[in-house]
C-alpha cells in the first residue's frame, strides 16, 4: 500500500488512543516526505546503475572501480525497494528544541539536502540506542515503530524528563519496546531487532575493531543480534575493513544458522560480508564425516599438530645431495649439491611450495646457462636445457608438485613420515591416527587439509601461467600482425605517423584482451580478511582457530560464545584460551540479561547445566511467559504440535531429539547441536535424558531447552 495515499500508521482498534492526530500527524507528514525521496532516489539509482553498466568496462583498478561502484549502487537500490518507508526505525526528541531527528536503516537527505533519515551506524544516530534514564544522552523522548508488511502496527514512546508525560500518556508501555518486540512469533528468517537494541548490546556494537573483543553471554541475551549488528557498524564506520582491505568473514556455526540470519546483514545495509561455516573453508568440508575415536579427535584439535604441516612441506623442499651431469647439444654441465641449494633458496619467504616451483626451476636454469663456457648463445643453451628429460625427472622429483589431500592422507598412512614431521607424538599416538583409507576425511582433519592447501598454494598456479603467457603472446603477435597490414595498406595516415606509431609494444600491449585470459575463479573465503566475527566460539577447537587466525593476520576479531554451552567443556578463562591459540589482545564484554527465554523456561534449565558446570554464567530473565513448562509422554508428540498449530496462526516450532520426525513448513526437526544459535516459539524436547551423559548431553539438554520462546514441552520415552 502507498504511504502517500493511505498514510504509514495501520493501528488496530485496540490502539485508538495512539492514533489521534496529534500524537502522528508530524510523523505521517515526515514518512511522506521519506517516501517521495525514496521514489525520487529509487528513480535517480536506476539511471545511475543503467549507466554504470552500458559505461566501457576498462581494464585493470579501472575494472575493479566501476565493478565496485555497479555492487553499490545495486546494492542500494535493492535496499530502497526492499523496505520503502519501514527504513525508519525511531525518532528522538532532543532537550535543545530542535525538530525531531529520524533514525533508518540507511541515511537518506531528500533533493534540498534536509536529511530524513540518520543511518542508524552513525554517531548522530547512537542515543536512539544507548540513551539511558541514568544519561539520557540529550533526548528528552524516543519512539520505536513496529512495522508490519510496510505499515506501522504499534509504536512505543520513551520519556527521559519529568516534564516529558505530558502528552505521552496513551503512547507509554508498561514493557520497553524491546520487550514487546518478543512476544512477536517467530518466522523462518531470524527477527530484525535493529530498531530495538539495547543500550548495553550498543556499546558492544559500537566498540573498536583493534584486537579481538569477545562477547560472552548466555542463552537469549542477544549474542547473535549484538555479532550481526556489529558487522555492519565495523563497516560502516571503519574505513580499514572495507573490501579493497579485506572486507569482513562471518562465521557461523552450521548451515541452519545461517540461513536462518542470512536475511539479516542486507537489512542492515551490508550485502558485501562473506559468511560460512568452518565446514565451508575447505572443499573436503561438505561430506566431512565425524571422528569416531575420541582420542584421534583430541590429538588432531591440537594446534601443534596442525604446524606439523610445515616439517610434512618442508620434507619436500630439501635439495639433493648428490651431483649430477646435464648434457646439452654442445657440452655437458656438472650441477653440484650447492647449486641445487642455491636454486632452492630462490623463493622468497612466504611463496607457496607449488607456486615457488617456477622460481627454482629458473634459478636451476641460469645456474646452469651460467656454468656454460661453450660458443653457443645463451637463449639456445637454455632451449637445449628445457629438451633435457633427464633434468626435468630430476627437478620433479627434487620439487614436485603436491596436493593437500596427499601430503596430509600420508600422514594417516605412512607412519615414518608422521614421525618425522610430529616427533613428540609418542608410537601409541602415532599408531592410533593412522587408518586403512587416508581419504575418509573427518572434521577434524580440516584444519590440518586447510594448513596444507595454504601452505602448498595451488597446484595449477603453474600451468595456468604458462597458458596466460603463451595466450599473451599470441595475442601480441596477432596484435602486431594486424597492425603491419593496416600500415602496408594504408588505411589510414594522417601523416604525422599516428598509426605508425602502434608498432611500439606498450601501444600494442594495451590492445591486447587480458579480460578473455583464462584463470582460477578466485575463493573469496581464502582470505586474508580485515575482520572476522566468530558465533558459537566457544565450540571451536586450538586446531580449527588456526584456520581463522591464518585469514586474518591482523588479530582483529569479535569472538562471541557462551562457556557454558561448550559441548566439550571450557574450563578455561576466554584470555586463556584466546592467549594460548594466539590472540593476546583481548576485552571481554558481557552480557547478563536473558531477554528472549521466559522465566519458567530458564527456571527448569538452569538446574541442568549446573549440575555439571557450577559456574555457568546462566543470565538473569526478565519476563514470564505466563506458559509452565509441560511434560508428557512422546507418544503425545502429534497431538501436540496439532493443538499448538491450530491454536496459533503464526510462529515456529521445534522437536529436538526425533530424527524420525520431518521438518514441516512451521516446525523443525533438529538435533541439540543443529539446534544452537536458533530460536524458535515452542520446542519439543524428545527424550532428552538420551542425548548422553557427563558435560556435553547436560549442554546439549540446556541448549535445546533454551531455545523455546514461549512454550517448553519436555516428553519422555
Amino acid at each position: 500500500m502507498n504511504p502517500l495515499t493511505a498514510g504509514a500508521f495501520d493501528l488496530p482498534d485496540r490502539l485508538a488512543p495512539k492514533a489521534e492526530p496529534t500524537l502522528i500527524a508530524a510523523d505521517e507528514r515526515h514518512f511522506a516526505a521519506v517516501a517521495r525521496s525514496i521514489e525520487q532516489s529509487i528513480t535517480e539509482l536506476s539511471d545511475r546503475l543503467d549507466a554504470e553498466r552500458r559505461a566501457p568496462g576498462g581494464k585493470g583498478r579501472q575494472a575493479v572501480d566501476r565493478d565496485m561502484e555497479v555492487r553499490r549502487l545495486a546494492a542500494r537500490l535493492r535496499t530502497l525497494r526492499r523496505f520503502g518507508v519501514d527504513l525508519c526505525l525511531g525518532r528522538m526528541v532532543g532537550t535543545d528544541d530542535s525538530a525531531p531527528g529520524y533514525v533508518g536503516r540507511r541515511g537518506l537527505t531528500d533533493g534540498a539536502g534536509r536529511r530524513l533519515l540518520l543511518d542508524w551506524r552513525s554517531p548522530a544516530a547512537e542515543p536512539f540506542f544507548a540513551a539511558t534514564h541514568a544519561n539520557p544522552m540529550g533526548l528528552t523522548s524516543r519512539r520505536r515503530y513496529r512495522w508490519t508488511r510496510g505499515r506501522i502496527t504499534d509504536y512505543w514512546d520513551e520519556v527521559f524528563t519529568p516534564d516529558g508525560f505530558e502528552g505521552h500518556a496513551v503512547t507509554l508501555d508498561d514493557q520497553s519496546a524491546f520487550l514487546a518486540s518478543l512476544g512477536t512469533s517467530r518466522s523462518s528468517r531470524m527477527r530484525d531487532v535493529l530498531g530495538t537494541i539495547q543500550a548495553d548490546q550498543d556499546a558492544i556494537i559500537r566498540a573498536g575493531s583493534s584486537g579481538a573483543l569477545v562477547v560472552d553471554g548466555g542463552p537469549g541475551t542477544g549474542k547473535t543480534v549484538v555479532a550481526l549488528h556489529r558487522t555492519a557498524y565495523l563497516l560502516y564506520a571503519d574505513p580499514r575493513l572495507g573490501q579493497r582491505r579485506g572486507g569482513v568473514l562471518f562465521v557461523g556455526p552450521h548451515q541452519p544458522y545461517l540461513a536462518y540470519v542470512s536475511d539479516v546483514l542486507p537489512s542492515l545495509g551490508e550485502e558485501d560480508v562473506q559468511t560460512c561455516t568452518l565446514r565451508d573453508l575447505v572443499p573436503e568440508g561438505a561430506a566431512a564425516g565425524i571422528e569416531a575415536d575420541p582420542d584421534v579427535a583430541r590429538l588432531k584439535s591440537s594446534a601443534e599438530l596442525v604446524r606439523a604441516i610445515e616439517a610434512a612441506v618442508r620434507f619436500y623442499e630439501e635439495p639433493p645431495a648428490e651431483a649430477m651431469t646435464v648434457s646439452t647439444d654442445e657440452a655437458d654441465i656438472r650441477l653440484s649439491a650447492d647449486d641445487w641449494a642455491q636454486a632452492f633458496e630462490a623463493p622468497g619467504p612466504g611463496t607457496p611450495h607449488n607456486e615457488a616451483r617456477d622460481e627454482v626451476w629458473e634459478e636451476l636454469l641460469t645456474i646452469l646457462v651460467e656454468k656454460y663456457d661453450g660458443d653457443e648463445p645463451d637463449d639456445l643453451v637454455r632451449a637445449s636445457l628445457l629438451r633435457n628429460r633427464e633434468l626435468r625427472t630430476a627437478f620433479n622429483r627434487a620439487w614436485p608438485l603436491i596436493e593437500a589431500t596427499d601430503l596430509v592422507g600420508d600422514l594417516w598412512s605412512v607412519p615414518a613420515y608422521l614421525r618425522r614431521c610430529a616427533p613428540w607424538l609418542s608410537p601409541d599416538e602415532v599408531r592410533r591416527l593412522q587408518r586403512r583409507d587416508a581419504a575418509a576425511w573427518t572434521v577434524s582433519d580440516l584444519p590440518l587439509l586447510d594448513a596444507a592447501r595454504q601452505r602448498l598454494g595451488d597446484a595449477e598456479a603453474s600451468g595456468r601461467r604458462r597458458r596466460q603467457e603463451a595466450f599473451v603472446a599470441v595475442e601480441r603477435a596477432r596484435m602486431a600482425a594486424v597492425v603491419d597490414d593496416l600500415i602496408e595498406a594504408h588505411v589510414y595516415d594522417d601523416g604525422e605517423g599516428v598509426l605508425s606509431s602502434l608498432r611500439q609494444l606498450d601501444l600494442q600491449d594495451a590492445l591486447v584482451d587480458e579480460t578473455a585470459l583464462p584463470g582460477a575463479e578466485p575463493d573469496l573465503l581464502a582470505g586474508p580478511f580485515a575482520h572476522i566475527v566468530v558465533d558459537e566460539a566457544q565450540e571451536l577447537t586450538d586446531a580449527e582457530w588456526q584456520m581463522l587466525l591464518l585469514r586474518c593476520p591482523s588479530g582483529s576479531f569479535t569472538v562471541v560464545g557462551d562457556r557454558a554451552q561448550a559441548r566439550h567443556g571450557f574450563t578455561e578463562s576466554w584470555r586463556e584460551r584466546l592467549g594460548r591459540i594466539g590472540l593476546h589482545r583481548v576485552t571481554l564484554a558481557s552480557l547478563t540479561v536473558n531477554y528472549r527465554t521466559p522465566e519458567e523456561v530458564m527456571a527448569a534449565a538452569e538446574p541442568v547445566i549446573r549440575a555439571v558446570l557450577p559456574d555457568a554464567n546462566v543470565p538473569t530473565s526478565i519476563r514470564r511467559g505466563g506458559v509452565p513448562v509441560a511434560h508428557g509422554s512422546a507418544a503425545d508428540l502429534g497431538a501436540i504440535l496439532d493443538t499448538w498449530l491450530a491454536a496459533h496462526a503464526e510462529g515456529t516450532a521445534c522437536v529436538i531429539g526425533d530424527p524420525t520426525f520431518r521438518t514441516t513448513s512451521r516446525v523443525r526437526s533438529l538435533t541439540p547441536e543443529l539446534a544452537k544459535g536458533l530460536e524458535f516459539d515452542l520446542v519439543v524436547l524428545v527424550d532428552p535424558e538420551a542425548f548422553g551423559a557427563g558435560v556435553q548431553g547436560a549442554v546439549d539438554r540446556y541448549v535445546a531447552m533454551t531455545r523455546a520462546t514461549r512454550q517448553l514441552v519436555v516428553l519422555t520415552r
